[in-house]
């Protein structure tokens, strides 16, 4: 069973040093330790890649690292590298997390699920905080857009956003009659309403009218 330890810095100009100082403190030495200089937001990482090929970590392994970012960019693609690891039977110990760099005894490798598990949902229930927090920002940023035309409008490029507008069944039929005399195409009446095509099709469609 080998252990192998990983780190990471996001970019070429940062020192891998403070990472690999604490792995010899663990008694690590050089061709134990695999490092990438890339962001964690790319998982084609050279180094992290060998860990997962046919000849990088196997069931019995040990995987550790400094902090659980090294892994991944954020909480939701750190909690699917804990579950791939833990799939395969890999242990994961984190040394910025004492719990999981605990001993465990022969024959107790439930309590290595146990601290697996928790560690997994903590971070799945971290990262879906996140998500939520982030559309309620958007939410926000959106309400606060001023308006042209009836639409909100982001501030940052002028256009339009939110989904497409609806229009009332009177004035979609009233206007549509520019369509029926050709005076508009279809796709300058939708620009004229500010609709999508989905929308034009399905008023046309409920409100039974012909080209």
């Amino acid at each position: 069973m080998a252990t192998i330890y990983y780190g990471r810095v996001s970019s070429k100009d940062q020192n891998l040093a403070r990472q690999i100082e604490a792995f010899k403190r663990l008694g690590a030495d050089d061709s134990e330790i695999i490092t990438d200089k890339e962001s964690g937001k790319n998982f084609e990482r050279e180094g992290y890649q060998a860990l997962k090929s046919v000849m990088g970590l196997r069931k019995g392994d040990t995987l550790v690292v400094k902090e659980l970012d090294r892994l991944g960019r954020n909480k939701s693609a750190i909690k699917e590298e804990l579950e791939y690891w833990k799939k395969k039977g890999v242990r994961v110990k984190v040394i910025d997390l004492p719990t999981t760099m605990m001993d465990i005894p022969d024959g107790q490798d439930w309590i290595l699920d146990m601290v697996n598990n928790i560690l997994i949902e903590v971070l799945g229930a971290i990262a879906e905080q996140e998500r939520l927090k982030i559309r309620s920002r958007q939410a926000e940023g959106i309400t606060a857009m001023p308006r042209k035309d009836g639409k909100k409008v982001s501030v940052r490029t002028g256009k339009a956003v939110g989904r497409p507008s609806k229009v009332d069944d009177k004035v979609f039929c009233e206007e549509y009659k520019r369509v029926e005399s050709g005076e508009l195409r279809p796709g300058e009446f939708r620009k004229h309403l500010g609709i999508s095509k989905a929308t034009y099709y399905e008023y046309r469609k409920r409100l039974n009218l012909k080209v």
